[in-house]
């Protein structure tokens, strides 16, 4: 095994402005971890608090997501690897997240982002109101608030893509710019 040039790495990172970046199985102590080093780092870049705090809460909102999924999912191989981004993009902070899906489940997703996408803020705060209303057991135990919460602090619209992998496996990929 050769070791790695990770001097080529880092300047692929600094070129893209890449913070963070992982790959790998994902659970709730790297979760935190991961977090709080992006939480530091943003505040160490004395960026305003209100950013940072929607920053944080984007990231966590993608990586919980993933990790909930995958505790859904046992039976879905690599369901518990997730790769996760967070760079810089004019001006802008960009998170991005993905992780094995089945493909149905990544397909609705997609879908759903893109209905998002199309909505103006007005219409993001009348649909968060509507489902913050709507009663849990009606809507399958998730609401989407998280999604739509996500859509309503991102400057531009989410986007999301999914890539087959195999017939019963796809790679889900989501991206918020705040």
């Amino acid at each position: 095994m050769t070791t790695p040039d990770l001097y080529d790495l880092r300047e692929i990172f600094d070129r893209k402005q890449i913070m963070v970046c992982f790959n790998g199985p994902i659970n709730a102590a790297l979760i935190e971890e991961i977090g709080r080093a992006l939480r530091d780092y943003l505040q160490h870049q004395q960026e305003a608090p209100s950013a940072v705090a929607d920053i944080f809460a984007v990231y966590i909102e993608m990586t919980q997501n993933i990790r909930r999924y995958a505790d859904q999912h046992p039976e879905l191989p690599g369901a518990t690897n997730a790769a996760i981004v967070v760079s810089r993009e004019d001006g802008r902070y960009v998170i991005s997240a993905g992780n094995v899906v089945a493909p149905q489940d990544g397909r609705e997703l997609v879908r759903r982002v893109e209905e998002l996408a199309a909505m103006d803020r007005a219409a993001l705060k009348a649909l968060f109101k509507t489902q913050l209303r709507q009663p849990r057991e009606a809507l399958n135990g998730s609401a989407g608030l998280g999604l739509i919460d996500m859509a309503r602090k991102a400057s531009c619209p989410l986007a999301a893509t999914l890539r087959d992998i195999d017939s019963g496996r796809s790679f889900l990929s989501l991206r918020v710019m705040l």
